[in-house]
């Protein structure tokens, strides 16, 4: 054989290898803690300051009808359970039956307030593709106890500090790659295309009128699905946003940042951290599940605990 094919066959090999250990780490979820006031420090012992974060299950299943990541939720012990929308999967014949029985239990563990992705926007907005889905699920989980914020506000107290929690719904066509021209036919005035056009600008004063003006007399919590918008998240003046949506990446370089989204798009400056940028605290989650792009190299799901 040429020392060429030995050489080729040789980087062949060493890629698929690595490939194979950055997937094999990635068929579990991993519990992430973070402190946004504490940097660096260890956990404390006030377990009611403990915030979960969830986000981008796609109807993933850990154990015997979730089992085991609801019992890593109950090891966490938290005082609180955020969800950061697409819980489900918004394609047409895709059960939400999963989903529902995971998050219908959750109220037994902690108060559980959930805010829409875009997959239960889409369910929501396209009833004539897909059906009374949605209506159908948030029916059934507000049954069981799951407070929907919907462009809502609600007032928790955690441990005696007073927290506003704020479930923002961006207008779907903020998702998209390619934001319609024009104003969106959700909110006159804003929402307008960004100069590259490659998605919608969104404003702290967009923000102010979907979801109302952020409360700076509690710690405010912003439950904002897709990270894009974090400059208009600071100025309508979050605290904490937790955001979710990308899936930390297809593709991560360990101890930095995603490489590729399942978008497509490359190095997205949010995908999977927490970062504090003036007084604002961000935090990502890689989320729990997939669903088109079914591959996550170096980028373990993440079910995110929250320190406050």
């Amino acid at each position: 054989m040429k020392w060429w094919k030995k050489i080729a066959m040789s980087g062949a090999g060493l890629f698929f290898l690595v490939l194979g250990e950055g997937t094999r780490e990635c068929r579990s979820f991993r519990m992430t803690h973070y402190h946004p006031e504490r940097s660096g420090q260890q956990p404390d012992g006030h377990s009611r300051n403990r915030i979960v974060f969830l986000s981008d299950l796609h109807n993933r299943v850990y154990g015997s009808q979730n089992d085991i990541l609801l019992e890593k939720i109950r090891e966490a012990r938290p005082g609180l359970i955020l969800i950061g929308g697409d819980m489900l999967i918004g394609k047409k014949n895709a059960s939400p039956e999963q989903a529902l029985d995971f998050i219908r239990r959750l109220p037994e563990i902690a108060p559980v307030y959930y805010a829409l992705g875009n997959h239960e926007q889409r369910l929501k907005s396209q009833v004539e593709k897909y059906g009374d889905v949605m209506y159908y699920y948030r029916k059934k989980l507000t049954a069981a106890g799951i407070h929907f914020l919907e462009n809502e506000s609600a007032d928790v107290s955690l441990s005696g500090r007073e927290l506003r929690i704020t479930g923002l719904a961006l207008p779907l066509d903020t998702y998209t790659h390619k934001a319609s021209t024009g104003v969106c036919s959700c909110e006159r005035g804003g929402f307008r295309p960004a100069g590259d056009t490659r998605k919608a600008s969104v404003t702290g004063r967009d923000i102010r009128k979907l979801a109302g003006p952020a409360d700076k007399s509690r710690y405010q919590i912003l439950l904002a699905h897709n990270p894009a918008y974090v400059p208009a998240y600071k100025e309508w003046g979050a605290d904490l946003v937790l955001c979710g949506h990308l899936h930390g990446g297809v593709l991560r370089i360990p101890g930095w940042r995603g490489v590729v989204t399942p978008q497509a798009a490359l190095f997205p400056k949010y995908s999977g951290e927490m970062t504090v940028e003036d007084n604002t605290t961000v935090v990502v989650s890689k989320g729990l599940g997939t669903h088109t792009v079914n591959l996550r190299v170096f980028n373990p799901a993440e079910v995110v605990v929250i320190h406050i």
